[in-house]
């Protein structure tokens, strides 16, 4: 049976080894964008004051500060917009899967997403302030009921959302270019202590408190994560994905507008300034997205990439990953575990691209060990046994 990505995987002879190997790419680059947040004063508070900004290169072209930027911005908005992308994927082959077995749509699927609601709660309250797995749950919903209509409806669907998405992004860049420029707000002092000093009910506790603020990413972006979804699907029924001679002429194409226009524009929204943000996070961000899918593909069809293994599994244990990586870094960096960030805070950059290197260094190894025992990861292996149908008990003797 297929599954979307963040939900377990199982094996199959219909599996495409490129989706796999795109997830763990997805898991491990979004982890370039999270770590800072781990890893700033104040962390989950800091962003709402401007904690994902990278330091201007133009204005202390050092060389901690020109890889800081080149680091972050490689990774900001585009592998999220990669995951988000992969979840659409996988929703077309739930479709089409459901089809093929003559079973109705979206049948059991809304206990799928309710299920995937239920876990990125927990995983908002107890680890990470800007979950992804919530908003993807609810979008999916739609999504879900879009896949059944027509080519039509979906294509209609799809540049509707993308439209009203670019217009918000243009509306709020237009905003921030016209306000004052106050740069990035400092540091909260008491979200500082919070998560230098404070217990670990104390975080829940903010958390909850704050949660509206901190849901805000998934509501601004709902109409870009519908977009991406449908491209996602679109990209699958294309045959992007497949090792057929279509498949690669697409990837190349892929990686041609992709790159060839979003890493130019990404570059001019990054040395914009804090005023291009918005525009460079949630409107460039997916065309770069594309190009990735596109050059990780050409790639691995010309060669045999050092790593492709280690990625696939760690694609294979999306959910595990995903989940664990955020907890080793909440364990690491804040003063519940070993306190990294009050302990080198000011120390530069370079410690928190090797703190990134080392927790996605844990999850390949773990992820492979895992797998040569499982056929699922921990956490997949959890909703597996939750939504997987329960046999109907005979009448009693």
């Amino acid at each position: 049976m297929a599954h979307t990505a963040l939900v377990a995987p199982g094996v199959t002879s219909t599996r495409l080894p490129l989706l796999d190997v795109l997830r763990g790419a997805a898991i491990l680059g979004t982890l370039m964008t999270n770590v800072w947040i781990f890893a700033s004063p104040g962390s989950e508070r800091a962003v709402l004051n401007g904690g994902l900004h990278a330091p201007d290169p133009l204005a202390d072209p050092s060389a901690a500060n020109i890889a800081e930027s080149v680091f972050r911005f490689l990774a900001d908005g585009k592998f999220l917009s990669l995951l988000t992308i992969l979840f659409g994927v996988g929703l077309a082959i739930q479709y089409d899967s459901a089809a093929r077995r003559g079973e109705p749509w979206p049948g059991r699927y809304p206990r799928r997403a309710a299920f995937l609601f239920l876990e990125g709660t927990v995983h908002f309250v107890l680890v990470f302030a800007w979950d992804v797995l919530m908003g993807y749950a609810v979008t999916a919903l739609l999504v879900a009921r879009l896949t059944a209509r027509s080519e039509k409806v979906r294509r209609a669907a799809m540049w509707t959302a993308g439209g009203l998405h670019l217009a918000l992004v243009g509306l709020v860049t237009l905003g921030d270019l016209a306000a004052a420029d106050a740069g990035p707000g400092a540091p909260d002092p008491a979200a500082v202590r919070l998560y230098a000093h404070g217990g670990y009910l104390d975080q829940i506790s903010f958390r909850l408190d704050n949660a509206p603020a901190l849901r805000v990413e998934p509501v601004f972006t709902f109409g870009l994560l519908v977009f991406l979804f449908l491209l996602g699907g679109r990209l699958y029924r294309a045959g992007a994905f497949g090792a057929s001679a279509r498949g690669r002429r697409i990837r190349v194409r892929m990686t041609a507008w992709g790159l060839g226009l979003g890493l130019p524009l990404g570059a001019a929204a990054a040395l914009g300034g804090p005023d291009f943000f918005v525009l460079g996070r949630y409107g460039i961000a997916p065309l770069v997205a594309v190009g990735y899918i596109g050059l990780v593909g050409c790639a691995l069809d010309r060669f045999r990439v050092p790593g492709a293994g280690a990625l696939g599994s760690v694609g294979r244990t999306a959910l595990s990953c995903y989940v664990g990586q955020n907890l080793l870094c909440m364990l690491l960096c804040y003063g519940i575990g070993l306190g990294l960030t009050g302990r080198l805070a000011g120390s530069g950059p370079w410690w928190v691209m090797g703190l990134w290197a080392g927790v996605g260094l844990v999850l390949v190894t773990a992820s492979r060990l895992w797998l040569r025992r499982f056929e699922r990861g921990p956490l997949e292996a959890v909703q597996h046994w939750a939504l997987s149908p329960r046999p109907a008990r005979g009448p009693r003797p």
